[in-house]
């Protein structure tokens, strides 16, 4: 594999991981952040001068104008040839406007869904990218050093805006595997003759047709906190459950289930939802996720 070098814009919770993965498997990272604590330059200027061309330039910062305002500044700084990565979460439309803007002036774009929140770093992360053949190629290295061993969790689903489609619908479909769970405990929770509601869901660790990732979080965080009487039953919502809505609706595909747990998380704001206790432990588990205490 050949080493090359990366320009990383966005180094939080994931992009920090994602610095130090990526340097693991011997290739250079120039990290730039607002937080000079943790940047390895000093501006988004500086970053792109110590590049050697042609340039890939990952960013990863929170969806909408600051995405926006940076694919901006750096349409400005690249040249000709360069490729720019949004591996945030932005809405798959953006993708196609920042593509256009940017192939104005000769730059690339690739799109690329992340998934793997704070176990990345170990773990890998599952990649889902939108682009050209050519795009998408100048940047395979980094998605093989992201990326989990093994197989799967990388695929190149299709043309720009595919990638952040995918991963969209991912988390539509975490929602709603998330609140089939949290119903389920809920429910165990409130009869009467089951005694020990966390070693129900342990015992589905093994076996069932349940059994998954999502399942072993909750566990650990019933581990944590038996009943999840620490915590408050509310959950925001990322954004993303609603464009899969949307998108559901743009489409006419219907999406019954989805819908109905990215409603039920709506529900959490008026009371305290047990259901959503569990939801917020979740979100909490796999992405360090903030939770709110009674």
């Amino acid at each position: 594999m050949n080493d090359m070098q990366l320009g990383l814009i966005g180094l939080g919770k994931m992009g920090g991981n994602m610095r130090e993965r990526i340097r693991r498997a011997g290739h250079e990272v120039i990290g730039y952040d607002r937080n000079p604590e943790v940047s390895d330059v000093a501006s988004l200027a500086e970053l792109v001068e110590k590049l050697k061309g042609p340039r890939v330039v990952w960013v990863m910062v929170p969806a909408g104008a600051a995405t926006q305002s940076t694919v901006d500044e750096l349409g400005g700084l690249l040249s000709e040839g360069d490729i720019v990565v949004d591996g945030g979460n932005s809405r798959w439309t953006d993708d196609e406007k920042h593509a256009q803007e940017l192939a104005a002036k000769g730059i690339g774009f690739v799109d690329a869904g992340v998934s793997g929140g704070v176990w990345g770093l170990e773990n890998g992360y599952a990649l889902m990218v939108g682009g050209s053949e050519e795009n998408v190629a100048k940047v395979k290295p980094v998605f093989d050093a992201l990326k989990p061993e093994g197989d799967f969790g990388y695929v190149h689903a299709g043309k720009v805006g595919a990638g952040h489609f995918s991963k969209m619908v991912h988390n539509g479909i975490e929602y709603a595997m998330m609140q089939a769970y949290a119903e389920g405990w809920e429910l165990l929770e409130k009869v009467d003759s089951v005694d020990n509601v966390r070693e129900v869901f342990r015992s589905w660790q093994e076996g069932t047709v349940i059994r998954s990732w999502l399942l072993d979080l909750a566990v650990n965080a019933l581990d944590e906190d038996t009943h999840l009487d620490k915590l408050r039953g509310f959950a925001a919502d990322s954004g993303e459950g609603r464009w899969t809505v949307e998108a559901a609706i743009d489409n006419s595909v219907p999406l019954p289930a989805i819908t109905a747990s990215l409603f039920a998380r709506f529900s959490s704001r008026q009371e305290d939802s047990p259901q959503m206790k569990m939801i917020a432990a979740l979100r909490n588990q796999f992405g360090g996720h903030a939770v709110e205490s009674k």
